[in-house]
């Protein structure tokens, strides 16, 4: 009898350990550091994307950001859920090519563009929010958002 409360109380302890463990894994962090694969070397500063503060403090849904191949919101989506990477979608490098000589795009062809997605995203709500609220507070330009760096990395 002994022996089998032991051995249950050591399963008990090492399922909780387990379920903390897979929890922490998949729960977003506070701050997400947007380096991307699809930029071997970055031209602007990585932008730390505060995830916490856009969901706590601003109270953001998950779906602001996160959504489905048809651009409809994840609107189920909860902290702990797996999400693809943006690049999984959005595979191409860079922003759209400009000049005169440029290809005309459909919406959806620059959306393709890793660049254009998420500016278009964040500059976007920073640009809803910053009309709702009658000021210029959420940043809408290069440097707000890409920190200065000597070099890129």
């Amino acid at each position: 009898m002994k022996k089998t409360l032991w051995v249950v109380i050591v399963v008990g302890i090492a399922v909780v350990f387990a379920s903390a463990a897979l929890y922490a894994g998949t729960k977003a962090p506070d701050v997400i550091k947007m380096e991307n694969k699809l930029y071997p070397k970055h031209e602007k500063g990585i932008v730390e994307f505060s995830h916490k503060k856009h969901v706590v403090e601003y109270k953001g849904a998950c779906g602001d950001c996160h959504h489905d191949k048809d651009g409809k919101p994840l609107a189920t989506l909860k902290d702990g859920d797996n999400v693809q990477s943006c690049a999984e979608c959005h595979k191409k490098a860079g922003e759209k090519p400009k000049g005169k000589d440029a290809p005309k795009l459909t919406d959806k062809e620059v959306l393709e563009f890793h660049a254009e997605a998420m500016h278009k995203n964040c500059q976007g709500c920073h640009k809803e929010k910053n009309k709702e609220n009658n000021n210029q507070n959420a940043p809408t330009t290069c440097v707000k958002c890409h920190p200065k760096t000597d070099k890129a990395s």
